[in-house]
């Protein structure tokens, strides 16, 4: 389940079988926030984050100004290329006895990463619910806060970015898309060759056809848990009734796919299909803008929600800063850098707060967002539906493959 770097921690650790690890100190106190302010002024934060956007060290730069000004704690990025990068470190020097001072201070993480760490015991927390700015945090509409790709975080990461599957319409020439599963089957029926998705490994395709199983499915549920092979036909027999029925009638009858979704996009782009979808709910506007797309396209979300993760924070156990690193994750999850980061001139992040939650002021900054032609704002996307556990992604990746007849 945790891939290659959770083979890594096994390993590591069978080697120091018998050695007593000890257990992390649970200080600094979350629920003294005062006390962790008290300890955190003067901090420097070495968070580490993958660096390769522009956009995102230009914010976190500005947050590190932030919270200096407010807090007296300097945020340096340690930028890398992949979290798994971090994460070793911190298993290192774990391996090497060092259970406080470590050189990761706060790790921008999600997925595998997050769930190898947890298992081998690298986080310190619980914190994430003890954080004064968690009362804004959408818990009940975006679930995902707390549930990274089917893994409970239990307060060991704190959410600060979420992502979620929109579709795409040009407005002109179709003016009222299809908002559900069966009315997407019932429209490419009416209109055979307007509608793809990339061929499946693509993370995007995949994601479609796990969109698909959620709203076909008899128990949901079940997905939240590993694939139970005695039970695994009988479950995704809808699933694969409904692409027979739909596979006919995609874009070149379904014999062949694009690649990925700049692939797809172009298909849009060029008026071949009608319908797209993408992971950013700010990819049309950004689009459009670019002049790839004509200004009439917009984004809609289905009905009943659609998928959606989110982009998290932790703090390794042997931290030497941890109290400055709970003001820095408490800091993402202000009203006021969250908005920042909403807006499409800065991140155009999805915002992992409840707007119902925020005072007039902060709702305001939202609000005043130009958040693109074509973008949804953040209270009309909808439930964001719970990631499936990965062995279902998997799974039906390579059923697909063969059922379809798609070469890899």
């Amino acid at each position: 389940m945790f891939t290659k770097l959770g083979q890594i921690i096994a390993v590591a650790l069978a080697i120091n079988v018998g050695v007593q690890i000890p257990v992390a100190a649970q200080t600094p106190e979350p629920t003294n926030w005062p006390a962790v302010l008290d300890q955190a002024r003067g901090q420097t934060v070495y968070w580490h984050a993958w660096g390769g956007d522009p956009r995102i060290n230009d914010f976190i730069e500005w947050l590190g100004e932030t919270a200096e000004a407010r807090h007296g704690v300097r945020v340096q990025q340690v930028k890398l290329a992949s979290t798994s990068d971090a994460v070793t470190r911190v298993l290192s020097e774990r391996a090497a006895g060092q259970d406080s001072g470590g050189a990761v201070d706060l790790i921008w993480i999600n997925g595998g990463n997050f769930a190898a760490m947890k298992s081998a015991d690298l986080l310190f927390g619980p914190f994430a619910e003890a954080l004064p700015n968690w009362r804004y945090v959408d818990v009940v509409g975006k679930p995902a806060v707390a549930n990274d790709f089917t893994v409970p975080t239990d307060g060991l990461e704190s959410p600060w970015a979420m992502a979620q599957l929109v579709f795409e319409h040009d407005s002109a020439r179709l003016p009222n898309p299809p908002r559900s599963a069966a009315a997407l089957l019932e429209w490419a029926r009416a209109n055979p060759g307007r509608f793809t998705f990339p061929q499946p490994p693509d993370y995007l395709g995949t994601t479609f056809l796990k969109q698909i199983l959620i709203g076909v499915i008899g128990d949901a549920r079940v997905l939240q848990a590993p694939v139970d092979p005695a039970q695994y036909t009988a479950q995704v027999a809808p699933l694969w009734r409904y692409l027979d029925d739909l596979t006919p009638h995609l874009w070149r009858s379904g014999r062949a796919f694009p690649a990925n979704e700049p692939a797809l996009a172009q298909l849009l782009a060029d008026g071949e299909i009608a319908l797209s979808f993408a992971f950013n709910p700010g990819r049309a506007s950004a689009a459009i803008a670019d002049g790839q797309l004509p200004d009439t396209v917009r984004s809609f979300v289905w009905q009943g929600g659609t998928i959606g993760n989110a982009s998290f924070v932790a703090i390794p156990y042997n931290a030497a800063h941890q109290a400055g690193a709970l003001v820095v994750a408490n800091l993402l999850l202000d009203p006021e850098v969250q908005a920042r980061a909403a807006d499409p001139n800065v991140l155009g992040f999805q915002t992992v707060l409840n707007m119902d939650a925020l005072d007039p002021v902060a709702r305001a900054r939202f609000d005043r967002l130009d958040l693109g032609i074509a973008t949804l704002a953040p209270a009309d996307l909808g439930p964001s539906l719970l990631e499936p556990h990965p062995s279902w992604m998997e799974q039906i990746a390579k059923d697909w493959s063969l059922r379809y007849g798609i070469a890899q």
